[in-house]
């Protein structure tokens, strides 16, 4: 047995990195995820968008689709961060999330796997943060792009107590 008491607070997966530990090209890989009907269901709920293309197979394929199509936020929440690692290595630096924007490319399907990623292409420093700008995609299980979008988030400096720039 350890002498040494437990701290909550040193329970962590990672050494928490602040804005200038980053670097262009970083990358933070999110688990994939296979879209179900329950996900279309529950993210059908959630958000209230009850337009047919979502939930009536019909509808669909008369549309010359060949299933149920996700809702443009159902393949954007893939992108999530906090579904991936980025947000734990930026822990203690993390002021928030700022900026997203994000291009639908093709259509995802009810069974369509799905492989988020996101990447570090640019840093831009301030005096005591930096804004981290993020690549994000996702490919389907035909290695598809079928999001490609962009995210920012302001981080602390190390060292930095001061007040965002």
């Amino acid at each position: 047995m350890s002498d040494k008491p437990f701290d909550p607070a040193a329970h962590k997966p990672f050494e928490s990195k602040y804005f200038e530990d980053l670097k262009v090209g970083d990358t933070f890989h999110i688990p994939s995820r296979t879209m179900t009907d329950a996900l279309f269901s529950a993210f059908q709920l959630a958000s209230g968008d009850n337009h047919p293309i979502h939930y009536d197979i019909e509808f669909c394929k008369r549309h010359g689709h060949r299933g149920l199509v996700a809702h443009g936020f159902q393949t954007l929440i893939q992108t999530a961060p906090g579904a991936g690692w980025f947000p734990f290595v930026v822990e203690d630096s993390l002021i928030g999330f700022i900026e997203q924007s994000s291009k639908f490319l093709k259509p995802v399907y009810s069974g369509d796997t799905l492989y988020s990623m996101l990447e570090i292409v640019d840093l831009q420093a301030n005096r005591s943060t930096g804004v981290v700008n993020i690549r994000s995609t996702i490919h389907n299980q035909y290695s598809e792009l079928v999001l490609e979008g962009e995210q920012k988030f302001l981080l602390k400096k190390r060292d930095s107590d001061a007040q965002p720039d």
